[in-house]
């Protein structure tokens, strides 16, 4: 620590207000500058004593910090705020305990704040941060202010191997490295927030909320937002959010509700939104427009599940999808077209809409949805598959309509007593058994078991007996599709 006396005149006013609280601004000053050393001591308790009824703190506007603010492992009592000031070097909080903290509008060449814990707020508003945020394990008690805040990458402000300055490097880049950090009260970054760099926030646990409307995070061909196993009351990525990169929230935890109604996932030419085994209370899947990617939501478990014909164009992944209920302006035929839009086939999640639709008591709804899943079933099955599927779905729509075999029925019956109403039949015995009649011969030929003696009282020749062994033919599949089917029915819906 320099002696008062070799201290610049922006110095010797910071060491004047610092005791008493005040705050100093140097806009417009001759001298700006103040040395990270001399900031460090004032926050380290080597700096003037605190002036009685007085509470110390680190208050400066307008400054530029020259060399490297060192607070690693530090324990600063008093708030610091610092506004519209320069940083020359990365900020180093590693495992240091604070207070409040505010850098607002303030620009820095990256901040280390591994392990840091701040029992109180800290603010970055408006600041533009040209190189990593870090925030590992970091713990904050009260809220974490991001809004307006420019986020840019260390690995893209590195020239590539091209020599291009400021290309991206093969490696992830991120702007945010908050594995595992826990948040007391909410985080909010909101309109004005850029990120040119992905946010990863591993394991992070937002207890009071992650508010991020009209955010943008550009990460193109990579992770925009990498959440995995992240834990939050509440998710809003609304009002324009936007994502170049995927999107990922695989095993994250949204107790309350996670939003993205009108939001961007541009994705990264692959996945737009990776939300595999989430967790969630509401779903707000409801995006500005179709996502360009692939939209997983394979073994998630929501309560509610809110939609739109824009997610509904997305090629999804919904096999384990579980859901209480759906909400979303459309009907039955847009729902069965987004399970048509899912690659290959998975019988859960027909299964699943058919169980909602059970649940509130649209049965025909939920039938419809069953022999659904049945026609996308048989398009993996073999060609005696598809065709005995085929038979099944034309007789008795695979059980789920068992009005179409009377349909069929009556149909035989009539075109079968038209046929032998015109000819004469030959009794088998002559003098005996009831008169012919063609209506109850043709039923007699078209029920397999037992009869009305029809059958056998009377035969014929020529084409009248071969439309007799169709029909006898015909009663046989009949009856076997409709069992078939109707076992089905009652075994799997």
């Amino acid at each position: 620590m320099p002696a008062y006396e070799e201290l610049g005149e922006a110095e010797r006013r910071l060491w004047e207000a610092f005791p008493r609280g005040e705050e100093l601004d140097l806009r417009g000053a001759a001298d700006t500058v103040v040395r990270a050393e001399v900031v460090a001591a004032l926050l380290l308790g080597g700096g003037p004593a605190a002036v009685r009824g007085r509470v110390g703190g680190l208050r400066l506007v307008g400054a530029t910090v020259a060399g490297q603010l060192d607070l690693t492992g530090a324990a600063v009592e008093l708030p610091v705020q610092l506004r519209g000031c320069t940083f020359e070097q990365q900020v180093l909080l590693r495992g240091a305990t604070m207070r409040s903290a505010s850098f607002l509008d303030c620009r820095l060449p990256g901040l280390d704040g591994w392990l840091l814990r701040v029992d109180g707020n800290l603010f970055f508003e408006d600041s533009v941060i040209e190189g990593r945020l870090t925030l590992t394990r970091a713990h904050v008690t009260g809220e974490l202010r991001l809004s307006g805040v420019r986020l840019t990458a260390s690995e893209l402000l590195e020239p590539a191997e091209s020599g291009e300055p400021g290309a991206p490097s093969a490696a992830p880049a991120w702007s945010l490295w908050a594995g595992g950090l826990v948040m007391e009260g909410g985080c909010f970054a909101r309109k004005g927030f850029r990120s040119r760099g992905g946010l990863r926030l591993v394991g992070a646990n937002f207890g009071g909320g992650l508010f991020m409307e009209g955010a943008e995070i550009d990460n193109p061909g990579g992770e925009a937002f990498s959440g995995d196993d992240l834990t939050a009351s509440t998710m809003i990525l609304t009002e324009g959010f936007t994502a170049r990169g995927v999107l990922k929230l695989p095993g994250a935890t949204v107790r309350s509700r996670l939003s993205l109604d009108g939001a961007r996932l541009h994705g990264d030419g692959t996945t737009a939104l990776d939300a595999t085994r989430l967790t969630a209370g509401d779903l707000h899947l409801t995006p500005a427009a179709a996502p360009e990617g692939t939209v997983d939501l394979s073994a998630a478990q929501v309560a509610v599940l809110h939609d739109n014909a824009h997610a509904r164009s997305a090629d999804a992944r919904l096999d384990g999808l579980g859901y209480t209920s759906l909400q979303g302006a459309t009907g039955l035929a847009d729902r069965l077209a987004w399970l048509e839009h899912t690659p290959g086939y998975t019988p859960q999640p027909y299964e699943q809409l058919a169980a909602w639709y059970r649940r509130i008591g649209h049965d025909d709804d939920a039938r419809r949805v069953l022999l659904a899943k049945q026609r996308r079933r048989r398009r993996t099955l073999g060609p005696l598959g598809r065709t005995w599927g085929r038979l099944l779905d034309a007789t008795v729509g695979y059980g789920y309509r068992p009005w179409q075999a009377a349909v069929w029925l009556a149909a035989l019956i009539a075109a079968g007593t038209a046929a032998f109403r015109h000819g004469s039949p030959t009794p088998v015995q002559a003098g005996q058994g009831a008169p012919f009649n063609a209506l109850i011969y043709t039923i007699d030929l078209l029920v397999p078991i037992g009869g009305f003696g029809q059958r056998t009282a009377w035969y014929w020749t020529g084409l009248h007996q071969w439309l007799g062994y169709a029909l006898i033919a015909a009663g046989w599949l009949l009856t076997t599709a409709t069992l078939a089917g109707v076992t089905r029915s009652l075994n799997r819906s």
